[in-house]
Parts: structure tokens; C-alpha cells; sequence
């Protein structure tokens, strides 16, 4: 892996998902959407990188990561969610073909929706993300990553599922072609999933 980086902070955004800050190294670049490979700094975890993405704004002197733990795994994830501040991190240089390329509508599920997070979150500082639509499917309410702010962002585009519970304002279905079919005018614009 090509840098090493510190964890200055983490905090939990959802029951399972954290947000971690780490340092940016200097001269370090990533396009909103592009992702790294991750791994903790201690013997025996150096190799066990995986792919993560960044999902604070391109022009950030930290960079963000929003990362969901499976408890079921013993695996990185887990033991990132476990790691205090000040933790050492190797990460790779960005790599990816997830790029924004005009508006469209978005489609994620559960921690699929963090490439677009950065994207999303790019456009918000543009003043361009009026032209864009989400569909996010999850469990539960309590498992949407970011609401408040994808909701503030995208307003009544912002449309959200829940495949296991019923609740005011989330949809409780599967996006499947039929929900697709109701919900998008427009097949001949852009998607992103």
C-alpha cells in the first residue's frame, strides 16, 4: 500500500455504520466515487486490506469514510469499527470507474450507497444536485446511512425503501422493475448503481 495514514476520529451515523476520519496525505487525490483499499497497521491485519470508499468531499483536508461492521464476519470491517483513534491505517492509491457523468438517478442498497455519497455530496456544494433523483433500498429506517442530509439534499427526490419494516415515509418494498416503472418518467437518462 502506498500511504500511511492515522484515524483521528469515529462515530457511529447508523446501529452498524461508522464514520471514520483519517489524515490525508499531502498531494493525495481522489475523484467523488473513486474507492481505496484499507487495512490496519499491526502484524498480521497489513495484508487483509479491502476496498473502501471516501465519501467527504474531494477537496477536503481529511479524508471520510463511512464504513458498515458485520458482526457475523471476524473480518476488516469488524476490526476497523473496534479501532481508537490514533490507529495506523495502509492505504492504497484510488482507483475505480464510479464517476459522475451528467444527471440521472442513483440506485443503492444499504452501504452501496457510499460511492454516491461523495458524489452526492460534491454536487450539493455545486448547486447541482437539483437534476438528480436516489432510490435507497434498506432493511430497516434505522438502517439508512446519511437521511437527514440525503433528504435535505434531494428533497422529495430522495426516495426511500425499507424491505423489512413498515414506517411513515419509506416505501416497504423491494426495488423491482414494477417499482421502477412507477417511480422513474424517464428511462432514457442516466443511471447509477
Amino acid at each position: 500500500m502506498n500511504h500511511t495514514v492515522n484515524l483521528l476520529m469515529s462515530a457511529f451515523v447508523t446501529h452498524d455504520v461508522k464514520r471514520f476520519i483519517v489524515s490525508k496525505p499531502s498531494g493525495f487525490s481522489v475523484v467523488p466515487g473513486q474507492g481505496v483499499e484499507l487495512a490496519i497497521n499491526r502484524p498480521g491485519q497489513r495484508e487483509a486490506g479491502r476496498p473502501f470508499t471516501p465519501t467527504g468531499l474531494a477537496a477536503d483536508r481529511v479524508l471520510e469514510f463511512t464504513i458498515k461492521a458485520y458482526p457475523d464476519h471476524a473480518g476488516v470491517t469488524q476490526a476497523l469499527h473496534q479501532l481508537e483513534p490514533g490507529a495506523e491505517l495502509l492505504m492504497s492509491e484510488p482507483f475505480g470507474t464510479i464517476r459522475y457523468q451528467g444527471p440521472g438517478v442513483f440506485i443503492a442498497g444499504g452501504a452501496g450507497i457510499t460511492p454516491f455519497l461523495a458524489i452526492l455530496r460534491e454536487l450539493a456544494r455545486t448547486g447541482e444536485a437539483g437534476g438528480q433523483t436516489l432510490i435507497f433500498s434498506n432493511k430497516t429506517p434505522a438502517d439508512v446511512i446519511c437521511e437527514k442530509e440525503l433528504r435535505h439534499v434531494l428533497g422529495e427526490r430522495c426516495i426511500l425503501t425499507c424491505t423489512g419494516a413498515a414506517a411513515p415515509g419509506y416505501a416497504q418494498r423491494r426495488v423491482d422493475r414494477a417499482f421502477l416503472e412507477e417511480t422513474i418518467r424517464d428511462f432514457k437518462q442516466r443511471f447509477y448503481v
